[in-house]
């Protein structure tokens, strides 16, 4: 059986005066030989490390606080702590110590303090001890001024905390308090709120126990209204006595843990409200009020944590639907405190407490609140949501995976969690944005875990692209089933932002997940990939885009700035296919805009593009000039994205994401599907499309002329025909893929694919490829791709 006496906690105080968690082991004292002496060993009870190797200096001062804590400095601004298990592993370790410096155990403190002046020591040798007046009305000035002048000096703040405690002089003014206030004696309340202020000073564990004992507390706080800056006392007192109240909404039968609830809830006032704001050489005066309360917190979860039947009680509570509404808010409204409180300790405790939570099942039991009408019980439910996800988003969405095997989708938490979002009644969306946030960490690939045997990155996504992106965008879907919205008021116009933010986090961080879903959908978002280009151009997705711009006219507000910055960006990233597409298309509605550049930039790009093709010796000069340029890569595709992309076009049905079997996505028949549509226009046209893009302008277009098409080849083909008519700048007219009934064998370009910045001597390398891979090419196999 495991020594628990010896179970200690080690603790280092930070910069920013936080105590540190820094493991769990079992303390021991012996000689070590490197050290040459006495030390304190911690070894790690999960592993056996050394946590602590330190040893008992002569000359160090160790505190013993609260029965099971030790505390001392190492070195400047390092400051250890030890907090044990049980008090009896305290006083054996705390005997050691007091052995190795030859001090009586029953002290807790075994060294004066350091850093006193050659004439204090001095003084120290001729006056061992500091004497008090006696605590009487009369000699209350005497005593605040000899409690100020202490502060200064670490001697005498030591000598005067010794002086305090030894004479029980704390109880005294509290007797002297009542006296004064009774008999309205304002000059003596003032007196005595100096003097107590600057007991919490002195920083001493053994006053602080006295302080803050049930019988203490309330009159120190009392002496602490009367400050002399203000004309008038502050009311704490009745603030705790009358207005703050304690309601168990469980039960709590350990009367010691009520009882340090409360004190803790008092001390953290006094922190909070009722000291004034303390100057930086008070900050650090004030170290151990902060580690009272620290480890007043840390030991207040781990009693809660350890009584089953609290926890149980709570939970059944919750989720039982005789509890009335009243009750389950207190209750939601407990859980939520607990865990915010849970958000001070340390990341070794947190895991532990979450643990606990997870164990007692507060996922299905937030799943239960969160499909109720109490909005307020909602509010609270989501907030506990979030501390789960921040704190573990792994928990979350194992979860999630496990009940989608038994529930419907409808009833699964993350769809609760999307279904509050998007019926956010707020008309800032203050909760849906929060929410938001919430399902973009949950879907973030940056923190899912890989092992040898599984992806989470794979299983999840699957997962949600199957059962939950359906209820995601299905507003953004309901809304857009006609030219124009169905609803464009400012809040539906806020969601479908988010969700297009949501969105759009997806095409950057998702692989053919999102790709299939954004194509299946006719959902576009600008993403780096040619093969999204390619889609802009077929589908003419421009015009809308420059009706817009042209319908807003001369007047410079949010679209005129949006719209400017997007063909900015077609500019200065040279995508040389939408530059061709823009300016055989759109360029006479653009033409006449000259208060800014881009335009006239984007018809430069496209010059300078047929320049190059029209004399390839002046662009290999330039290529040459350029060699020094970044180049990017093609982007190295996953398995599954490389498979959805070689995957034949005709073998799907109409309008069907490419997706693995287990991946098949939802499809609504309540919402049009724009690219079923579009499959079938183009089936019906098939016979009549030529390898021709001929120029259209904004009233009278043409279908572009290229084929989508993707064979079983290892990898996807951008070839020219050699007898295909197009402009000379126009890439869009290449066909990708060329078919015929047979199978065929696909020319790749090198790299695979096209990236979005596709600079000007990649063409002059893809010639080169085709060049010399059509040399190598049967001759009928020539004859296919030429027809």
């Amino acid at each position: 059986m495991t020594d628990t006496r010896r179970r200690v906690k080690v603790y280092t105080l930070n910069e920013d005066r936080q105590w540190d968690d820094r493991g769990t082991g079992h303390v021991s004292s012996g000689y070590v030989e490197r050290l040459k002496g006495m030390s304190l060993l911690v070894r790690a009870e999960s592993d056996g490390s050394l946590l602590l190797e330190s040893k008992i200096n002569p000359n160090t001062a160790y505190q013993k606080q609260q029965d099971t804590l030790i505390v001392w400095s190492e070195a400047e601004n390092y400051d250890l702590a030890l907090s044990f298990q049980e008090k009896a592993g305290c006083d054996e370790i705390w005997e050691k110590i007091c052995q190795v410096q030859g001090k009586d155990p029953s002290v807790d403190i075994t060294q004066e303090l350091v850093d006193e002046s050659e004439e204090e020591r001095f003084d120290d040798m001729s006056s061992p001890g500091l004497e008090l007046p006696p605590c009487e009305l009369s000699r209350l000035e005497e005593v605040a001024e000899l409690v100020a002048s202490s502060l200064p000096s670490p001697l005498r703040r030591e000598k005067l905390a010794l002086a305090v405690e030894n004479e029980g002089y704390i109880k005294k003014l509290l007797e002297l308090f009542h006296v004064c206030e009774d008999l309205e004696n304002r000059e003596g309340l003032h007196h005595l709120y100096e003097i107590v202020k600057g007991i919490f000073l002195l920083n001493r564990t053994a006053l602080f126990e006295v302080m803050f004992s049930e019988e203490c507390i309330m009159d120190v706080i009392g002496c602490l209204e009367f400050d002399p800056a203000l004309p008038h006392p502050r009311r704490h007192r009745e603030f705790l006595t009358k207005t703050a109240k304690f309601k168990e909404v469980i039960p709590i039968s350990d009367p010691e843990l009520k009882q340090k609830i409360h004190q803790t809830y008092r001390v953290q006032y006094i922190q909070d409200m009722v000291l004034p704001t303390p100057s930086v050489f008070e900050e650090n005066m004030l170290s151990t009020l902060h580690s009272f309360i620290f480890f007043n917190k840390v030991e207040i979860v781990g009693m809660l944590q350890d009584d089953e039947k609290f926890l149980t009680d709570l939970f059944a509570q919750l989720t039982d639907e005789a509890t009335d509404d009243d009750k389950r808010h207190e209750l939601v409204n407990f859980l939520k405190e607990f865990c915010a409180f849970s958000q001070t300790l340390q990341p070794q405790n947190r895991d532990a407490f979450f643990k606990t939570l997870s164990n007692m099942g507060i996922l299905p039991a937030l799943e239960v609140i969160l499909g109720m009408d109490d909005v307020q019980v909602r509010s609270a439910a989501t907030d506990i949501f979030s501390y789960l996800v921040e704190y573990n988003p792994s928990m979350v969405r194992e979860f999630v995976m496990q009940e989608s095997q038994q529930n419907d989708d409808d009833i699964l938490l993350i769809n609760l969690i999307i279904e509050h979002m998007i019926c956010d009644t707020d008309p800032e969306l203050g909760g849906a944005v929060q929410l938001m946030g919430l399902l973009r960490t949950l879907v973030d690939p940056e923190n899912m875990l890989a092992t040898a045997n599984k992806t989470e990155k794979t299983e999840f996504l699957s997962f949600f692209y199957k059962h939950c992106m359906h209820v995601l965008s299905a507003p953004l879907l309901a809304n857009t089933t006609e030219e124009k919205p169905s609803k464009d008021d400012f809040q539906t116009s806020q969601l479908l932002a988010l969700i297009l933010e949501l969105l759009t986090f997806c095409v950057e961080h998702h692989t053919y997940h999102i790709k299939n879903y954004i194509i299946n959908k006719d959902i576009l978002r600008r993403v780096l990939d040619e093969f999204y280009n390619r889609y802009i151009m077929k589908n003419f997705l421009f015009e809308p885009v420059v009706k817009a711009f042209h319908n807003n006219g001369s007047r410079y507000n949010l679209m005129n700035s949006a719209i400017i910055e997007m063909f900015e960006y077609v500019r200065v990233e040279d995508m040389k296919s939408l530059t061709a597409h823009v300016v055989e298309n759109y360029w006479k509605a653009l033409e006449d805009v000259d208060y800014v550049q881009t335009f006239k930039g984007l018809k430069l790009r496209y010059e300078q593009q047929r320049e190059r093709q029209d004399n390839p010796k002046l662009d290999s000069m330039r290529s040459i000039l350029r060699n020094h340029r970044y180049r990017r890569d093609a982007r190295t595709l996953e398995d599954e994205e490389e498979m959805w992309f070689n995957t034949d076009e005709d073998d799907l049905e109409d309008g069907e994401a490419v997706v693995p079997p287990s991946d098949k996505m939802k499809t609504e028949e309540d919402l049009m599907d724009p690219i079923s549509k579009f499959m079938e226009r183009r089936k019906l046209k098939e016979s009549e499309e030529k390898d021709v893009l001929g120029k259209s302008s904004l009233t009278g277009r043409q279908s572009p002329s290229f084929k989508l098409s993707f064979s079983s080849a290892p990898k996807p083909s951008l070839t020219s025909p050699s007898s295909a008519s197009h402009h000379p700048g126009s890439p869009t007219s290449l066909t990708i893929g060329a078919r015929s009934s047979p199978p065929t064998t696909a020319v790749t370009t090198k790299g695979g694919l096209v990236g979005l910045v596709d600079y000007p001597d990649d063409d002059e390398e893809e010639e080169e490829d085709m060049e010399s891979q059509e040399e190598t090419l049967p001759l009928s196999k020539k004859a296919k791709l030429g027809s």
